[in-house]
This record gives structure tokens, C-alpha cells and sequence, in this order.
């Protein structure tokens, strides 16, 4: 264990700062005495900025994060042009010289100064003259700090890959745009977190008919996006062998009854709207369970209709009652269905009824392009559209 110990103080970066080249002397040899091998000085701030790959005023060209080549810093509080206590606030100000811990070595006795000192950053100090046990004791546990935000790091990292790949997995199981000369399914998707709890999915059933499914699972996150991997691939197979939007909604309650959490208190579920466009007989036939409901755009008409009625949300009940709805359609109509995060940066009006205001805008944008517009208008990538905190989705039917 001790020469484990002393292997790391041989390989820990320590940097001494001071303008007085005795001090200097001094620190560097009890710090060879006590082991520490890889020392670097600097005769002032900006010595140490240049170190730091800084500009003379404390300005970071960089701008990427890269190993500042330093795991400690042992900082003259009082030096001349930049004192220590502002070269601690510059360094700690940016992004990736944050974690580097700095000692503050100083003379003064004044306790606001050393306030000061504590507040700017510095992790710790030492006063003048050193005492040699006491500079060792508070280097140790500085760099035993340094350490542990190392590790931490190091393990968000990792978790930050998991997560891009576990995205990236997500989007893979997500239908590609359908178009033939009698239907056109599409959708816009923006997640609010690295990952999401909606999905949507479509599925030609033969040569006139057609399922989409869009869903929405309680909560952001790994937990609502383990939940929708969990739909997918019920889906996959309820999709191809069941037909109609009852029995599908029944098979997904079941298989969602079947998860077993440790935590009792923590109950999973989702809402959705599952329908079957039958183009042969000019019909939509769908289910709503729990979920807002979906929009009916005829062609030629400015208003928005609305697929009314309703089923309680999967996943809460073992005995749900399943109601089934038909909505007929014609050549040029339009069916959306949308999670219930554009609801709220759109309906801001109390008075309208949920989706009031969002199938006026829908019903407003016609012609070839309308797709382009409704992504212009509700997907934007103004600041308060990036911050939304709900997933968003948005699946339309366009029949030819």
C-alpha cells in the first residue's frame, strides 16, 4: 500500500508559484524529500497562465476541454500585477481547469484575506514560514480530492458514452418514412433528454391497410425510455399478428401488467393512440388509451376535427375496458397523432380546450410543404424550443 502511495506522488503534477525564488527552493525540496518527482515553478501568474495554455490575461484560446498538464497548484497569495487571489478566480472560472485544486500559500494572517482566498477557489492553505508536516498532510488530502473528481468524471464519461449509444439504439427502432401511391406516413421527433419516453411505429398489414401507434411513457429519461425499448418490441410482434386496435391494446396492457418493480410505490405506464387505416373501405378504426387525442384534417377545410373518446392508460389496470372508435377518411385528408409535449408550449390560452390551439395551426399550413412548416412552427430551434422539457413527437397519415 505504501509503495503504491509513494508511486502516485512520482507520477502527481505539482506546480509552485511564487516570486520569491528562495520560497521557491524551499517547497520544491520538501515536496522531492517527501517523494513528489514531477514539479514545475512559475515566477508569477502569468508564468502559470502560460503553463495553463493561457493568454496573459487569463483567457482561455483553447476552448476544448485537454489535460492542463497539472494536478495541484501551490499559489503565492500576494505577487506582483496579478495577486494569487485572482489568479485562483481566473483559472477556477473556466470549464477545464476547474478540478485542478490550488493551495494558497501566504504570510498574511488576515482572516477576511484568507476568506477571500477560500471563496475565489482555493481548496486549501498554508502559512509562511511552511511547516513542512502540515504542507504534506494538506497536499495529501488535496490531491485525494482531486482524485475522487477524477473518478467521477472519468465515470460520467462513461455513463455520457452508454447513454449516446443507448440514443442512438432508440433511433434505430424507428420507422423510416412510408410512401406509395396511396399513403403517406411520416413523423418529427425531438427528445428533451439524451433519451426519450416517446416512440412511434407504423406497419403496412396488407395491400390497404396500415397501423401507426404513437405512445408516451410516463417520465424522461432511462427509466421512460427502458419502458418504450420494452413497447417496441411488443409492438414488433402485436403489429404483424393482431389486426385490430382492441386486441393490440390488450396484449400491450397485459404485457405491461407483467413488469415487477422492487419499489412498489413506482408504477410505469404509458398512454397511446393505436389506429388502423383501412383505405379499401375509406375507415380509420382506432383506440385511445389515456392519451391526447388525435387530429382529423379534411382536405379543403380549415378546421381540425377531433378523434374523440377514450380508454384508460396501459400499464395501471389488469381488467381495462377497451373502446374502440371509426372515423372515415377520404382522398387528401390528414390524421396527426402527437405526444402531449406540444401541448404545452402551444396551448397557452386556458380557456381552449387541449389541442384547440394546435389543430388550428396544423389546419393553416397547406400545400405541398405543409410538413416543412408544421417542423418550422413547432420544432423550431429558438432557445425556449431547445429548453422544452417534454419529448415531442408528431405522426401524421396522408392519404393520396
Amino acid at each position: 500500500m505504501k509503495g503504491q502511495e509513494r508511486n502516485g506522488r512520482r507520477h502527481m503534477r505539482i506546480t509552485i508559484v511564487d516570486d520569491n525564488a528562495m520560497n521557491v527552493t524551499v517547497v520544491q525540496e520538501m515536496l522531492k524529500r517527501a517523494g513528489y518527482q514531477n514539479i514545475t515553478t512559475a515566477a508569477s501568474a502569468m508564468e502559470l497562465y502560460e503553463q495553463l495554455g493561457l493568454d496573459e490575461e487569463g483567457n482561455d484560446p483553447q476552448h476544448h476541454a485537454e489535460d492542463p498538464g497539472v494536478d495541484l497548484i501551490l499559489l503565492d497569495m500576494m505577487m506582483p500585477r496579478i495577486d494569487g487571489i485572482t489568479a485562483c478566480r481566473t483559472i477556477h472560472g473556466l470549464e477545464r481547469l476547474k478540478d485542478i485544486p490550488i493551495i494558497m500559500v501566504t504570510a498574511i494572517g488576515d482572516s477576511k484575506k484568507l476568506a477571500e482566498a477560500l471563496d475565489a477557489g482555493a481548496t486549501d492553505y498554508v502559512t509562511k514560514p511552511i511547516n513542512r508536516v502540515e504542507l504534506m498532510a494538506r497536499i495529501r488530502s488535496a490531491l485525494r480530492l482531486k482524485q475522487e473528481k477524477d473518478w467521477h468524471k472519468e465515470r460520467d464519461r462513461r455513463l455520457h458514452d452508454e447513454l449516446q449509444l443507448a440514443r442512438e439504439v432508440q433511433y434505430a427502432v424507428l420507422p423510416s418514412r412510408l410512401e406509395n401511391e396511396q399513403v403517406v406516413i411520416d413523423a418529427i421527433y425531438r427528445p428533451s433528454e439524451e433519451l426519450s419516453g416517446d416512440l412511434y411505429a407504423w406497419h403496412r398489414i396488407d395491400e390497404h391497410r396500415y397501423a401507426v401507434v404513437v405512445i408516451d411513457a410516463m417520465g424522461h429519461g432511462i427509466s421512460s425510455s427502458l419502458v418504450c425499448m420494452f413497447i417496441a418490441s411488443i409492438l414488433k410482434e402485436a403489429m404483424s399478428s393482431l389486426t385490430d386496435p382492441d386486441k393490440v391494446v390488450y396484449e400491450l396492457n397485459r404485457r405491461a401488467m407483467q413488469l415487477n418493480f422492487s419499489d412498489q410505490l413506482i408504477h410505469y405506464y404509458f398512454t397511446g393512440i393505436y389506429m388502423v387505416v383501412d383505405l379499401a373501405n375509406g375507415v380509420a378504426e382506432y383506440v385511445n388509451a389515456g392519451h391526447p387525442p388525435g387530429l382529423l384534417l379534411r382536405s379543403g377545410s380549415a378546421e381540425a376535427e377531433y378523434l374523440t373518446g377514450g380508454s384508460p392508460a396501459i400499464g395501471i389496470f389488469d381488467g381495462i375496458t377497451v373502446t374502440k372508435q371509426t372515423v372515415s377518411i377520404g382522398a387528401g385528408d390528414r390524421i396527426v397523432l402527437f405526444t402531449d409535449g406540444l401541448l404545452d408550449p402551444v396551448d397557452d390560452i386556458q380557456e381552449e380546450q387541449p389541442g384547440e390551439k394546435l389543430g388550428r395551426l396544423l389546419a393553416s399550413c397547406t400545400g405541398e410543404a405543409f410538413a416543412e412548416q408544421w417542423e418550422a412552427k413547432l420544432f423550431g430551434e429558438s432557445e425556449s424550443e431547445q429548453k422544452c422539457a417534454d419529448d415531442r413527437c408528431l405522426l401524421w397519415v396522408s392519404v393520396q
